[in-house]
């Protein structure tokens, strides 16, 4: 009996201009992109691109959506796991993260971001 998979895209990068501020559409910030994508194996052994999540299909998923400015990342995080479950319907859960990694915040030092996690039917 074939179990679950997850594929994983870890500490993706993008240059973009999200943020709720006017200066961070106009200057933009470095954001960070972990995506796991979690699918019942159609059987115990997978072998071919199409019984498994494209890797390079889910990363052209991000980027087109991170690309388009946002005030929040929770709507950027949101919109992305429904695509890729759109994109693959056979997905039964996706978690994505993203952190922002010069947040607008006086002496503040590390990251901030969200964690946005789906299951489907």
């Amino acid at each position: 009996m074939a179990g679950a998979l997850t594929i994983q895209l870890q500490n993706v990068r993008f240059f973009a201009g999200h943020g709720l501020y006017k200066e961070e559409a106009l200057v933009g910030n470095e954001f960070e992109i972990d995506a796991f994508i979690t699918y019942k194996a159609p059987k115990d052994i997978v072998g071919a691109i199409d019984e498994t999540v494209d890797y390079v299909k889910v990363y052209q998923l991000i980027e087109e959506i991170m690309y388009q400015q946002k005030g929040l990342l929770e709507t950027c995080a949101m919109q992305i796991a429904d695509r890729i479950q759109q994109q693959f319907p056979f997905v039964k859960k996706v978690s994505i993260t993203i952190r922002k990694v010069h947040a607008p915040i006086t002496n503040f030092a590390g990251t901030v971001g969200v964690t946005y996690s789906k299951r489907y039917k």
